[in-house]
């Protein structure tokens, strides 16, 4: 297989039209501007369709519109582009109609900044909009994640007609990397039964989210909860790293992830060798909660890094149930650490819950 050199937008991109993505429909925003742009280029020469629309709202509905239809279908943003989509966003998974939906996160909150954040942790992993549902969540950390989750979303996003989020920031967007694009034989999406594409020789499709009987509404709601709870039993996906003498164990994901293993590696070099692991959550929901509540019976301390305030501490935290410690170290505003900075902060904390378990 032939690596390229890619930027992590272009990544998704590419691996969105060798998984079959003939339309896409958006609208410019920093820093994902570079996925729309390759989308323009490309998508011409595979028969396929892309419009800027005139806003984030019309994009979003387009993206609706074509789904119903029966089209596999992408969307991108960046965070307050993502805001702007979130009430067809729920329309869609009441509808339960399946695309891909990708944000590049930057720093919010409002306009904030045009670099990374990671500070749409909440948006993405609670649904974002109006009404009892959830979306798949992907948190990748290379451009090769990038790449290969942009891929796999698809398939997800039709075997349960849901909206797949593929969650990014502004630094993975813009990092290059060698990168082996996914590809498939068979490009074609899977029959949908459901698609309005016309009722002549069949009965009547009808994709909607209004219900004029509350008890109907109650069972719609309940399916789409078996749903859910079907995705958590399924599709939750982690890494663990140098976990299995750890005394505190790390939890971050995306960029943040990447930071802590360089800092975690600092560590485990010097003289005293701390024993640092972490765990990689890359389903954000489904988050992997059982394998932090596992890691909880043999570590008592958890570390959670994010380039935001903190927003993953109250997963960890339901997750422990009540048992251990929760540190946190946080950066907003685009202002990143390096793994030498980190990696005395986690010192830091490590030192100080060793002398607390010695008193």
């Amino acid at each position: 297989m032939n690596k390229e050199l890619m930027n992590g937008t272009s990544a998704i991109a590419e691996s969105a039209i060798q998984a079959g993505c003939k339309y896409y429909f958006g609208y410019p925003i920093t820093p994902q501007n570079e996925l729309p742009e390759y989308m323009s280029r490309r998508l011409p020469k595979v028969d396929g369709v892309f419009l800027q629309a005139e806003s984030e709202l019309s994009a979003i509905n387009m993206v609706l519109g074509a789904s119903a239809a029966g089209a596999r279908v992408m969307t991108s943003s960046s965070s307050p582009g993502i805001s702007l989509k979130q009430e067809a966003i729920s329309y869609m998974a009441a509808q339960e109609l399946p695309a891909v939906i990708v944000n590049i996160m930057r720093g919010g909150p409002g306009l904030g900044h045009i670099a990374f954040s990671q500070a749409d942790y909440f948006q993405s992993t609670r649904g974002g909009g109006h009404g009892d549902y959830r979306t798949i969540v992907l948190a990748p950390c290379t451009v090769q994640e990038m790449a290969d989750m942009t891929f796999n979303s698809f398939d997800l996003a039709d075997t349960y007609r849901t909206p797949v989020i593929l969650l990014g920031d502004g630094m993975l967007g813009q990092m290059m990397e060698p990168v082996v694009i996914p590809t498939a034989k068979n490009k074609s999406p899977p029959r949908r039964d459901y698609a309005v594409t016309g009722a002549k020789g069949r009965e009547q499709r009808v994709i909607k989210s209004f219900f004029v009987e509350g008890k109907d509404l109650k069972e719609h709601n309940w399916k789409l909860f078996r749903k859910y709870k079907k995705i958590e039993q399924n599709e939750v996906r982690y890494e663990t790293y140098l976990l299995d003498d750890a005394e505190m164990a790390v939890v971050a994901y995306g960029t943040a992830a990447r930071i802590a293993k360089g800092a975690i590696n600092r560590l485990r070099k010097e003289d005293e060798g701390l024993r640092i692991g972490m765990i990689i959550p890359k389903t954000l929901w489904p988050f992997p909660s059982r394998v932090i509540k596992e890691t909880s019976r043999y570590i008592s301390d958890f570390f959670v890094f994010e380039l935001c305030t903190g927003q993953m501490i109250d997963d960890v935290r339901l997750s422990l149930e009540g048992s251990g410690h929760i540190h946190f170290y946080g950066r907003p505003g685009s202002v990143v650490p390096t793994p030498s900075e980190l990696a005395r902060i986690m010192a830091r904390h490590y030192y100080q819950s060793q002398r607390k378990k010695k008193k």
